[in-house]
């Protein structure tokens, strides 16, 4: 996802500021199972056809279950990390040095295929010639895919047929098993012990978080990004996993409803005001190309809130793949950064 606040940048168009293996080939990452067909459920098993209604209410029917699998890198993230294995990925995976971007998760980028890195940026040449089966992406609005340009949507349609996964307006979990599903049906096994592991982690972090949340219902935590001009705070029923983190009973300071002309997910402060809410601990926004701590330290208003003087900053991964795993990491590492955090900085 672009640094930019997700609507907003759909809104305004600023995204630019801011070997190939088969899916059921092994890999060499021990974070999520080979998707062998022999493992497969009997619903998606042998070469009948294969057929799949997606979030936008498409059905796809296919002569035999897709074996090359496109997908956009937090699709990607996910998919592996139930045990498929894409052929190509778009969107954010790698970073200037080369190395894997954090948006991709666990998938291994030696082995798959690129057709695209930054917002915009979709080759329909390259991606053809791969011969997909299945395109997949998440969707932040409704029936628009992450990082498929529209205006290469038709040409794309064309080559393979596709699969959104809405990512707002749901829960979490429900998120999450999604993808655990389409995982299924394109051959992976949901009982493996790295996915049954995994969803065994998910549930004891979630179970910790609740428990830090009840022994400390007094310790406010607001969720940022933030961008040269403006302080985006998090309006929680928009974001799944704050919205969880809510549930679980983490005390959120959330705006009272989201700036209408930004089409949700933030209010929209200008730097001057970005004292306008105050909490014990500030998560901000991790993604690589994002607005950094040191630069927004510049702001004098951001420099005075409480959190910040007492350095209670840490991150928050809104890009995060909807998987147990990526999730599991997520809250161990925010139940160990909120376990050192003051929480009487606030009244």
């Amino acid at each position: 996802m672009p640094a930019v606040p997700r609507r907003t940048l759909l809104a305004v168009g600023v995204a630019a500021v801011l070997g190939v293996s088969a899916c059921g080939v092994e890999s060499s990452s021990s974070a999520a199972p080979s998707t062998d067909s022999s493992k497969a459920p009997s619903t998606s098993a042998g070469q009948g056809p294969w057929t799949w209604t997606d979030d936008r209410g498409r059905n796809i029917s296919l002569p035999q279950r897709p074996r090359r699998v496109v997908a956009q890198s937090g699709a990607a993230a996910a998919l592996w990390d139930f045990g498929v294995r894409p052929v190509a990925v778009f969107g954010p995976h790698r970073l200037k040095d080369g190395g894997r971007d954090p948006e991709v998760g666990e998938v291994d980028i030696s082995t798959v295929e690129s057709i695209g890195n930054v917002w915009g940026e979709f080759n329909v040449e390259k991606y053809a010639s791969l011969q997909p089966d299945l395109l997949v992406a998440g969707m932040y609005q409704k029936n628009t895919l992450w990082y498929v340009p529209k205006e290469s949507e038709e040409a794309i349609d064309q080559i393979a047929p596709s699969v959104g996964v809405q990512l707002s307006g749901k829960p979490l979990v429900e998120i999450i098993e999604r993808y655990g599903q389409l995982a299924a049906a394109l051959g992976a096994d949901p009982e493996a012990a790295p996915v049954v592991e995994a969803e065994n982690r998910f549930d004891a972090a979630s179970a910790e978080l609740r428990k830090l949340a009840a022994a400390r219902p007094d310790l406010k935590v607001m969720v940022v990004t933030a961008t040269p001009d403006n302080l985006y705070v998090a309006y929680l029923p928009d974001h799944p996993d704050i919205t969880y983190w809510g549930e679980l009973g983490l005390n959120i300071v959330s705006p009272p409803e989201p700036t209408e002309s930004e089409g949700g997910f933030w209010e929209v402060l200008s730097w001057e005001n970005a004292d306008k809410y105050q909490a014990d601990v500030i998560l901000v926004d991790a993604r690589a190309q994002s607005m950094k701590i040191e630069e927004m330290a510049r702001k004098p208003t951001w420099a005075k809130l409480p959190a910040v003087k007492a350095g209670q900053l840490y991150p928050w991964h809104a890009a995060e793949r909807y998987s147990h795993l990526g999730y599991a990491k997520v809250m161990e590492e925010l139940k160990a950064d909120l376990d050192k955090a003051r929480d009487d900085l606030v009244k």
